[in-house]
């Protein structure tokens, strides 16, 4: 993907996370969405299993396994349809793609700043204030579009 199209998908994705990011109204109940919904239907486990096509037990694994983070997106899904519910999935970045691209790029372009300055000074070649965060403006904007390598630097 090349860097225009990479921050349109960033921006879209953007609109689309932003009214979610700060909801508390997405977070899953403690018991978990399972448990929670089948008990407000007033539905027992029983019946569930049954809708499910599975034995109670395993109802009950699932009921526990939500809240720990363990069960999988088919066991939900299977489940979901039974209780004729939409499993709705979405890793939300805890801040705008964009930020975090920009943070990263600075981050990057202060480490790589910092070595070359180090190497300079060595040489006796320093580089006046200005022309450093001329220098800095630039390397941060040209690793923004940079893509993959952004994320090589650890």
């Amino acid at each position: 993907m090349r860097a225009q199209e990479r921050a349109i998908a960033r921006k879209n994705l953007d609109k689309r996370l932003n009214s979610i990011r700060d909801s508390k109204d997405f977070a899953r109940p403690p018991k978990g969405w399972v448990k929670a919904i089948r008990e407000a239907l007033g539905m027992t486990a029983k019946q569930l299993a049954k809708r499910v096509g599975v034995q109670t037990p395993r109802i009950y694994e699932i009921e526990k396994s939500e809240p720990l983070g363990s069960i999988s997106l088919d066991s939900l899904q299977r489940v979901a349809n039974a209780l004729e519910c939409e499993v709705v999935y979405a890793l939300v970045p805890k801040q705008p793609l964009q930020k975090m691209i920009e943070q990263r790029a600075l981050l990057t372009a202060n480490k790589r700043m910092r070595s070359a300055a180090h190497t300079m000074s060595l040489e006796d070649q320093s580089v006046d204030d200005a022309d450093q965060s001329e220098q800095m403006e630039a390397l941060t904007r040209e690793l923004e579009q940079a893509g993959s390598t952004l994320w090589s630097e650890d």
